[in-house]
C-alpha cells in the first residue's frame, strides 16, 4: 500500500469527518475499515421491516450543534423533533396514576440538581438516588437509557460534563443512511482491519493483512473496548496512562427491540414514550409508532441489555411481547408481526453502544485526547466533549483531531 500523510483507522462517523477535512486540507490520506460497510455504529437497514430502521443511532441529538441536522434538512429528510418526555408509565402492570407521573418528571430535575450540586470526590450515580418510585423512573432514563449503564457505574463527573442534548429530531429516512450519504465517495478500504501500528520510527507502520501502510500519522477511531480487547497491537506499547483509559472508558449498552403491531394502537400515539418500571433495573421503553409507521421500537438498557443480548434475539422479542401482554391483554399477541434485536455486543468492531467513565476515572477521555508521540490521535464518540455518546459528537471530534494533525504536519 503506498505512504500516505495520515492513515484513518475506522470508517464511522469520526474516521469519515477526519477524511473529509484531510481531503479538504489536500494532505494524503488512506481509510482502514474493519467491517464490509461505513458509518460503524450509525447503520440503517431495510432488511427486518421493508423500510428503513435505525440499527444504530437514530436520534439527532443537539440538532442546534449538529452538523448532520442541516444536511439531512438540506436533503429533504424527514424529520421530527422528539421532546422525549415521557408519556406513559407502568410501575410491572400496574398503570402509574398522573400524579406519579408528573412526580417522575419533577424527580428528574432533581437528578439534574444533585448531579450539579455535587463536590468532592467524583462518586456513582447511583449514591445521589434514592429509593422513591419517582427517582427510580426517573434515573433509568438518565442511567440505561441515556448512558447505556446502571446508576452504580455511572461516573458523576463524567455525566456532568455531558451536555443537555435537546433539541433531539428523530428522521424517517434514517440516521445511519444519513451517515452513509456523507461518507459517499471517500476512497474507504473495507474488509481491512488494522492488526497493529508501528509507532517506534519516524512516523507509523499500520498492518493489515492486504500490507503495510506507512504515514506521518495515524487517527484511530476504534471504540476503547476494541481497542482494551487488543483487537490494535501497539508496538512498542502505548504510554500506560493511554493504555489504562481504553479499560477506564468500557462500553454501555443500549439494545433496540422493535415488535411491528398492526391493526391496533391501544391508545398510543406516534412518538408516544412508554416506560415499563421492572424489578433490578428489568426496565423497558418504548417508543411508539414512529411517522405512523406500524413498529413499537423497545429499549432496555445497561446490565439488562448485555444479558438481554446475550440470551439471544428470540428471548428478547418474547420478553417484549409478554411485557405488552402484560399491560394490554393477551390478545395484542394476534396484532405482533416481525420483530427484531440489535446485537451490538456481538459486533467484533464494536463490542458496545457508547462509552461511559467508570467512577473515579472521568480523566480518562482528557488522557486519550492527547496525542502519542505527537503520531497517534483518537478520536470518537468517546472524545466528543460535551456531545460524548452522539454520532453528532464523534464528526465533530474527527474534524478537529485532523485539524491538529494538519498543524503538526504543516
Amino acid at each position: 500500500m503506498e505512504d500516505v500523510d495520515v492513515v484513518i483507522v475506522g470508517a464511522g462517523s469520526s474516521g469519515l469527518a477526519a477524511a473529509k477535512t484531510l481531503q479538504a486540507a489536500g494532505r494524503s490520506f488512506r481509510i482502514i475499515e474493519a467491517m464490509d460497510r461505513i458509518g460503524g455504529r450509525a447503520f440503517t437497514s431495510s432488511r427486518h421491516f421493508g423500510i428503513p430502521f435505525d440499527v444504530g443511532c437514530a436520534w439527532l441529538h443537539a440538532a442546534d450543534r449538529n452538523p448532520y441536522f442541516e444536511e439531512a434538512r438540506a436533503a429533504g429528510w424527514t424529520l421530527f423533533q422528539h421532546d422525549m418526555n415521557l408519556d406513559h408509565l407502568y410501575y410491572g402492570r400496574r398503570r402509574a396514576s398522573s400524579d406519579e407521573l408528573a412526580a417522575t418528571k419533577a424527580a428528574d430535575a432533581q437528578i439534574q440538581a444533585s448531579i450539579t450540586a455535587h463536590k468532592g470526590v467524583d462518586a456513582d450515580l447511583a449514591s445521589l438516588l434514592s429509593d422513591s418510585h419517582a427517582l427510580r423512573a426517573a434515573s433509568t432514563f438518565c442511567g440505561p437509557m441515556d448512558f447505556g449503564m446502571d446508576d452504580d457505574e455511572i461516573s458523576i463527573a463524567d455525566f456532568n460534563a455531558a451536555a443537555d442534548l435537546d433539541p433531539n429530531y428523530f428522521t424517517k429516512e434514517g440516521f445511519g443512511a444519513l451517515v452513509e450519504r456523507f461518507g459517499a465517495g471517500l476512497p474507504v478500504e473495507l474488509s481491512t482491519p488494522a492488526r497493529n501500528i508501528r509507532w517506534g520510527g519516524p512516523g507509523v507502520a499500520v498492518g493489515t493483512d492486504r500490507g503495510t501502510i506507512k504515514a506521518k500519522a495515524a487517527i484511530v477511531t476504534a471504540s476503547p473496548a476494541v481497542l482494551a480487547f487488543g483487537e490494535i497491537e501497539f508496538l512498542p506499547d502505548l504510554p500506560v496512562p493511554h493504555a489504562e483509559a481504553f479499560y477506564d472508558l468500557p462500553m454501555g449498552m443500549l439494545t433496540k427491540i422493535p415488535v411491528e403491531i398492526s391493526g391496533g394502537r391501544f391508545g398510543l400515539q406516534p412518538f408516544h414514550d412508554l416506560l415499563i418500571e421492572g424489578h433490578a433495573r428489568h426496565d423497558l421503553f418504548f417508543l411508539c409508532f414512529p411517522f405512523d409507521i406500524d413498529l413499537m421500537v423497545g429499549f432496555v438498557g445497561g446490565d439488562f441489555a448485555w444479558e438481554m443480548e446475550a440470551a439471544g434475539e428470540a428471548a428478547g422479542i418474547d420478553y417484549v411481547v409478554r411485557q405488552l401482554c402484560g399491560i394490554f391483554g393477551n390478545d395484542i399477541r394476534k396484532y405482533v408481526g416481525r420483530a427484531a434485536m440489535t446485537n451490538w455486543s456481538g459486533e467484533r468492531w464494536v463490542r458496545g453502544a457508547y462509552a461511559a467513565a467508570r467512577p473515579g476515572r472521568a480523566t480518562a477521555r482528557a488522557i486519550l485526547g492527547e496525542p502519542v508521540g505527537e503520531r497517534i490521535w483518537f478520536a470518537g464518540e468517546h472524545l466528543a466533549g460535551p456531545l460524548i455518546q452522539t454520532c453528532g459528537g464523534a464528526r465533530l471530534s474527527g474534524e478537529a483531531v485532523a485539524r491538529q494533525v494538519i498543524a503538526r504536519l504543516a
